[in-house]
């Protein structure tokens, strides 16, 4: 009973690892483009209109 339990929780826990090391590089590369953009936005903020 108590190796089904370990090989079980074993399991769980290398996909929460994997999702949370997915979640990371999502973050950061969300991040990144968000600066990128806001930076772009910035240096022609003289050309807008309004």
């Amino acid at each position: 009973m108590d190796e089904k339990l370990y090989k079980k929780v074993k399991g769980i826990g290398a996909s929460n690892l994997a999702f949370g090391i997915i979640t990371l590089v999502f973050g950061i590369t969300a991040g990144v483009m968000l600066v990128v953009n806001g930076a772009r936005l910035l240096a022609h903020k003289s050309d807008s209109l309004i």
